[in-house]
């Protein structure tokens, strides 16, 4: 092992460019597409590096598992001067796709505005070291470019996340980014033009509609592309198999990556609870007020495997997945202990010899 992987290991998260070095390296040896100015790779390697496929004898794995169409249109919309926004549940993948479209196209994720109630139109456009403004005044050295303001200038990709989230102020600086792709900085009498390769990929929340609504005239900026939550089982399945292995082997979890069967137990719970109805449709569920989304379930099967290898042989137990059953699901304490209580007396019970191991640990867990 080099010296520069032993130091990449050290990190708990490394960016999308990073962490698939090599299949960029390999997508870009093998492209033959005709390349959009400020871009890494053409549009087709791009779509095979979030979709998965083939560079020569180097295999793409798959970033985003659902609709390719859905990944075509947010490529495509890149290559014109017009910004995305991906609007989902929560878990439906927005900031994992978000940062895979930036790493591939610009080669670089980290250029991001995480909006927040506290995000500021500085956050979005340029503010200033301030002991560098009190001793010498407005400098081109005192200013503190945003993230979309460095993209600008380098032709490259911006991320906002959680745009509807900040208020609607911070997100009204956006229109006149967006449409005449320039950034004015009246102190220092200069305007900064964005070069070609500019955009931004904003993601959306559809839990935050009425938080702070977006505009028609901001909505008007982007190609609006909502990304569904996994249309059915053995989708969710692979999602949630191969981002487990994925962060247990970053992590370095000593234990056993869980079994076919405990994926399918916990993922038919969530579809179960997420729906409202059981997966045959033959009775309704209650449905618990946190969110209960394809990355929550990623979640609670990583930290089952964590307790597992810490407390325990190893090999995941029924146990542990109660445990993080009750954690992932009873959030709002008394009306969600109901409600799983409820699924478990009149649902899980009821599901056969397969489910009674877990089902009596669950019970124990919600006493």
């Amino acid at each position: 092992m080099s010296t520069e992987q032993e130091q990449l290991q050290d990190y708990m998260r490394l960016p999308a460019e990073v962490l698939y070095k090599d299949e960029l390296e390999a997508l870009r040896k093998e492209d033959t597409g005709r390349i959009p100015a400020g871009w890494q790779m053409s549009p087709r390697s791009v779509l095979t590096f979030i979709a998965g496929g083939m560079a020569g004898k180097t295999v793409i794995t798959p970033k985003y598992i659902g609709n390719t169409r859905l990944i075509e249109m947010a490529v495509a919309t890149l290559v014109t001067d017009r910004a995305l926004l991906l609007i989902g549940e929560p878990g439906t993948a927005k900031s994992w796709l978000s940062e895979n479209l930036a790493a591939a196209i610009y080669g670089n994720s980290g250029m991001v505005v995480q909006g927040t109630a506290g995000t500021s139109e500085e956050h979005v456009r340029y503010s200033w070291n301030y002991a560098m403004l009190l001793a010498n005044g407005p400098t081109p050295e005192a200013l503190v470019k945003s993230p979309i303001m460095r993209a600008m200038e380098d032709g490259g990709i911006a991320r906002f996340e959680e745009i509807s989230r900040c208020a609607s102020e911070v997100q009204d600086a956006l229109i006149s980014i967006l449409s005449e792709k320039t950034i004015s900085v009246p102190e220092l009498g200069k305007e900064t033009s964005a070069r070609k390769g500019f955009s931004i990929i904003a993601t959306a929340n559809t839990r935050d509609r009425g938080v702070n609504e977006m505009s028609a005239a901001l909505k008007r900026r982007f190609n609006i592309i909502v990304l569904p939550a996994p249309s059915d089982l053995e989708t969710e399945l692979s999602i949630v198999k191969k981002r487990v292995a994925e962060i247990a082997s970053s992590y370095e979890l000593q234990a056993a990556v869980p079994a076919d069967e405990a994926l399918l137990k916990v993922v038919t719970i969530f579809r179960e609870l997420r729906s409202g109805m059981t997966l045959d449709k033959k009775e309704k569920v209650k449905t618990p007020a946190g969110v209960i989304s394809t990355a929550e379930a990623i979640s609670l099967l990583t930290n089952s495997m964590a307790l597992a290898a810490s407390f325990g042989s190893g090999e995941l137990t029924d146990g542990d997945l109660a445990a993080g059953l009750q954690g992932a699901i009873v959030k709002d304490d008394d009306k969600d202990k109901l409600v799983w209580k409820e699924y478990l007396d009149n649902v899980m019970k009821k599901k056969g010899a397969d489910w009674r191991g877990l089902y009596h640990a669950c019970k124990e867990m919600n006493e």
